[in-house]
Order: structure tokens, then sequence, then C-alpha cells
């Protein structure tokens, strides 16, 4: 069930001791994911292939508010938690509040870290941590004009233009 995928870190942290002692490479990224479209599926896609489970940390609708402005989310937290975890790429996902998701991070200890291609490595939070257990941090590749703000912008102009 899609229901199970999404934990919390207390219960994610105690799954991922147990993948790891199982010798599985697990793989971490981020984001608000408030507008699923074809870019978020394709990164997760990318990154489900650097390894053998995806978690995917999900920024709360308080997280998001400071990250994005009061307008945003436009998908509360609870929406977009089923969403992401239906997507067959995803094998966990969990919510954080802090406005990056480094205890997360320390807490899952993952093997692979990213984010998507308009991030420089140097500016990936929690690149330390993995990096100190030698794992590896990567930028994917940034799929050019998919982007929620894009969406939004887009429904916006069409409303200017009906009004």
């Amino acid at each position: 069930m899609i229901i199970n995928k999404i934990k919390n870190k207390i219960d994610l942290a105690l799954l991922c001791e147990q993948l790891h002692q199982r010798g599985n490479k697990i793989v971490f990224t981020n984001g608000c994911f408030d507008i699923l479209h074809s870019g978020h599926v394709l990164y997760l896609e990318e990154a489900k292939a650097l390894g053998d489970v995806l978690i995917l940390g999900l920024n709360s609708d308080n997280s998001v508010k400071r990250l994005k402005g009061d307008e945003r989310p436009i998908n509360n937290e609870s929406d977009r938690a089923i969403v992401a975890a239906a997507l067959e790429a995803v094998d966990y996902v969990c919510l954080f509040g802090e406005d990056t998701p480094y205890d997360l991070i320390w807490a899952i200890q993952p093997d692979v870290l990213v984010k998507g291609g308009d991030w420089q490595i140097a500016d990936i939070v929690g690149a330390d941590i993995v990096l100190a257990r030698g794992g590896k941090v990567q930028s994917l590749r940034f799929v050019e004009g998919r982007s929620t703000t894009a969406i939004i912008n887009k429904m916006r102009n069409m409303e200017d233009s009906n009004a």
C-alpha cells in the first residue's frame, strides 16, 4: 500500500539501518514536489537508478511556506506525500519540517545524495555527511522549463487573459 511508503524520521532511520546491513545502496533526495510534473518524474527515475532504495525527503507545508512564500504549497503535505509515494521510483517518503533536510540525512545516512542540476554540489545540504562515510553526491540533469512555478505562472496568465 502507498501509505506504508510514508515514514516518520525515527522509523525510517531504523529501516535504513536494516537496509544498510543487508547491503542495500540508499539514495536520498529532497524537495517540495508541490505540483508533480514530468521533470519531477524523470528526475526521480534517474535518482532511483543510482541505488537500490530511493528515499524522498518532502518539505512540510510550513517549510514550503518559509522557502516559497505564503501562497505555497498549492497541495498540502499529506497529498504531496501520497502522490510522491505512488511513484514507482520512490521507495519511501519522509516529511521534514526544517528548512533543510540535514537532520533527516544524518538520521538515515544515505550512500548517494542527489539534487537537480540547478544545484552545485558544494551547495547541496548534507553533502558533508554522505562524503564523510565514503558516499557520493551528485547533481542530476535539470529538465528545462519544467517547474511548479512555471505551471503556476501559466495558470495565472490563463486566468488573467480570461478576466
